[in-house]
């Protein structure tokens, strides 16, 4: 009997083992070549995302023209798209067909949806730490910043699974952009920090007319005081101000809670009285603040030369524009004592191809994308950040700080005023959690407000009975109830072979020990009664 127990637990710790490593997830590596080969030619392909801002396109070219200087043995084709989603969308297509690109601008929600793939995209902490070809490595023909020089806050946004799969490459915040001479009129003063309560109180007195049905602030007969463009960051952060639900890192979705239905209320109030709307509904917020029709508009640091009276990107008619002064604040807050608001911004991975010098070729030309130069340039066109502080502090990039105002170009006001608030910011910055299907939660984050301000906009009813319909909906297009298992541990494949044929064996042994036991008690049952 012993020895059929010894075999058992044997075969119970060998099962556990084997199972065990069942619903744990095998991270990808990759082994980084001893030396780059540069006797061979290689062709790699870049996608990167552009407002069709000609600056940033020459930026673009100009790098991968130093690059090549450097690194004659390697051809960079750069392929420019107008919108992340299109790059998503494309690589998500060519991952079935094996033609992903070398290197790519996007954002760390779809990378973890490309990852889904077999080993598509490299993991990149080899890389990173590599004494030659790694961040500052000595084999390097370019001044390029350690991983201490880029800023943590940013890398950070860049781990999936525990380990980084992008560098960060530019990075922006939300921005409230004020018409701070309408603020006034109205006979407020602009607080320290803007809180949710002054918008909406503010927004709601600027819906005052006159007699010919024209609004008393503006004088015009058009006037949406609060535009917001990005309603996924909006609810995203207002949940996080609040404390509520979002999703845990797992994957689990928490956003249909009793905080996220009271917010969706509060807006539906404001929609009903004409004093918000959104960016999808109405249009550029920044089109409606230079037209004097706006007093809140919130876009991102990055769309800083669209807004303001005197801005280089205007897009409306010259005829149409108003004059007033602008201020660039953070975006409301419930708490102005600890205000919190997201990072974001565009982020490079590489993708996985069968021969590793290829992969180290566009890891060299992601890694140039760091430089000084590259990154000083590029912020300057926006109110984007550098990822690292080795250019942030640089004398050229500091310098550029401090001639704000010299021209309404590149030293314009509002611009430097943008890229300054998250400089200060950093701190209070927060990113949401990345995995497969976290960019479908974040479409969902704003549809629920989309599909509210529309509702309420059509005199629909917003009530208890429209919200449990709306998450049933939401849900349903969004795909939400999927993430969930998707992500979930009891849905990672088949079981080893090994581990099924442990059990069925553990299986056939508890049988044959429980068939030996009856035997055995029916044996000594008789031995007792002929004795």
């Amino acid at each position: 009997m012993k020895k059929y127990i010894s075999l058992l637990l044997v075969l119970i710790l060998a099962c556990s083992i084997l199972s065990g490593c069942h619903g744990s997830r095998e991270l990808n590596t990759f082994s980084v070549p001893q030396a780059f080969d540069t006797s061979r030619q290689y062709e790699i392909s870049f996608w990167a995302k552009n407002d069709t801002n000609q600056t940033q396109i020459s930026i673009y070219k100009q790098a991968i023209e130093d690059f090549q200087t450097l690194y004659p043995n390697i051809t960079v084709n750069l392929r420019l798209y107008n919108d992340y989603g299109k790059i998503y969308n494309d690589v998500i297509t060519n991952i079935a067909t094996g033609t992903t690109p070398n290197v790519c601008i996007t954002y760390p929600d779809h990378i973890a949806t490309y990852m889904a793939g077999e080993n598509t995209v490299v993991p990149l902490d080899s890389l990173f730490s590599h004494p030659k070809y790694g961040l500052g490595g000595s084999e390097v023909l370019f001044d390029s910043p350690t991983q201490k020089e880029i800023i943590p806050e940013f890398l950070d946004e860049c781990v999936i699974e525990g380990q980084h799969y992008a560098i960060p490459y530019m990075r922006s915040t939300e921005a409230c952009y004020v018409n701070k001479t309408y603020v006034e009129k109205l006979g407020y003063e602009l607080p320290e920090t803007l809180t949710w309560d002054f918008v909406w109180e503010v927004s709601e007195a600027a819906m005052a007319k006159d007699e010919n049905d024209n609004f008393l602030v503006n004088g015009q007969n058009v006037l949406i005081p609060f535009i917001y463009k990005s309603t996924d960051n909006m609810m995203i952060q207002m949940l996080r101000q609040k404390g509520a639900g979002y999703s845990t890192g797992a994957g689990d979705v928490q956003i249909f809670n009793e905080t996220t239905e009271q917010l969706l209320y509060t807006i539906a109030d404001h929609v009903k009285t004409g004093a918000f709307s959104t960016f999808k509904i109405n249009g550029y917020p920044a089109n409606f603040l230079n037209a004097g029709q706006c007093i809140f508009a919130v876009d991102s640091t990055a769309g800083a030369t669209w807004m303001g009276s005197d801005a280089p990107l205007i897009d409306i008619a010259e005829d149409k524009l108003v004059e007033f002064e602008t201020v660039v604040m953070p975006i409301p807050q419930f708490d102005p004592q600890n205000p919190v608001m997201i990072s974001q911004g565009p982020s490079m991975c590489v993708f996985n191809k069968e021969d590793p010098q290829e992969v180290l070729a566009s890891w060299l030309f992601a890694q140039y994308m760091l430089t000084n130069d590259v990154q000083i340039a590029y912020a300057q066109t926006e109110g984007y950040l550098p990822v690292t502080s080795k250019a942030q502090e640089s004398a050229e990039y500091q310098d550029y700080l401090s001639r704000i105002g010299e021209d309404n170009q590149l030293y314009y006001d509002i611009k430097i005023q943008a890229s300054q608030l998250l400089m200060d910011n950093i701190g209070s910055t927060f990113v949401t959690p990345v995995f497969n299907g976290s960019a479908s939660l974040r479409d969902a984050a704003g549809q629920l407000i989309e599909n509210v301000t529309k509702s309420v906009r059509r005199k629909q009813t917003v009530d208890d009975a429209y919200m449990e319909s709306l998450y049933a909906d939401i849900t349903s297009l969004h795909r939400l109830d999927q993430i969930q298992a998707g992500n979930s541990k009891a849905d990672l494949g088949p079981m080893p072979r090994a581990s099924v044929i442990l059990l069925v064996s553990l299986g056939g042994i508890w049988v044959l020990l429980g068939v030996y036991m009856v035997l055995n008690a029916r044996k000594n049952k008789k031995k007792r009664k002929e004795h």
